[in-house]
This record gives C-alpha cells, sequence and structure tokens, in this order.
C-alpha cells in the first residue's frame, strides 16, 4: 500500500512537471505571435483645449536607426476625418481644440505611409 502511494505521488508530480513546461511552450509562442502582430493602446487625456496623447506601441519602433529587423512607423493623426498630422514619438499632445466633441483617429504606417493595419480612435470633449 505504502509503495501504492509512492507510485501515485511521483506520478502527479511528473504530470505536474510536464503540463507546467507544456503552458511555457504556449506562452512562448503567444510572445512571439504578439512581437510580429503590431499592436497600439493608446491613454488621453483633455485640458483646456489641447489632448495629451500617450502610446504604447509594440512591434513597430518610432526610431529609423533601428531598421535592422524590427519595423519602422510613425502615427498619423486624423481628426474629425480630415488627416492633420504626422508624429515619431510616442507621446504628443493635439493643440487648440475648437469646443465640442471631437473623433481622433491614430493609424501607424511605415515610412512610406503604407498602413501597417494598426488603428486606435477615441472621441474627446472639449468644453466650452
Amino acid at each position: 500500500m505504502k509503495r501504492y502511494i509512492e507510485i501515485t505521488l511521483l506520478s502527479i508530480f511528473f504530470v505536474g512537471i510536464l503540463s507546467g513546461f507544456q503552458e511555457s511552450t504556449v506562452l512562448a509562442k503567444v510572445s512571439e505571435y504578439s512581437e510580429k502582430t503590431p499592436s497600439l493602446h493608446v491613454q488621453s487625456r483633455t485640458k483646456g483645449n489641447n489632448v495629451f496623447v500617450e502610446c504604447v506601441l509594440s512591434g513597430i519602433s518610432f526610431r529609423q536607426s533601428e531598421q535592422n529587423d524590427r519595423k519602422v512607423g510613425k502615427l498619423v493623426i486624423w481628426l474629425d476625418g480630415k488627416r492633420t498630422k504626422e508624429v515619431n514619438t510616442a507621446a504628443f499632445i493635439i493643440k487648440g481644440l475648437p469646443p465640442g466633441e471631437h473623433s481622433v483617429k491614430l493609424e501607424v504606417v511605415d515610412l512610406k505611409n503604407v498602413p501597417y493595419g494598426v488603428t486606435q480612435e477615441f472621441l474627446v470633449n472639449i468644453p466650452k
């Protein structure tokens, strides 16, 4: 009976180890996939008639000097459906918006303005 308990505990231990290895393999594949697939997360804050925007962009760099193995790009800012400007920084300010509600769209493009297919849209309300 004692031998049966030892074998059972040993089996549970090995199953636990093997399932742990399987999970780490899955996590490695997920992180490898997320590095290849760019993503954009945006936070914005309104102060007066200015909008402070902070972006976290994964899989694409804003630095042109890092072109060896990473994708390089920039952000195109669309305000109320009109292309307003381009930025190549993760944080920026949209200045001087008139009072009212505005639609802001951020689009990630390469250096030749070809879209990567990564966009983020949000609304801002400028008080009167």
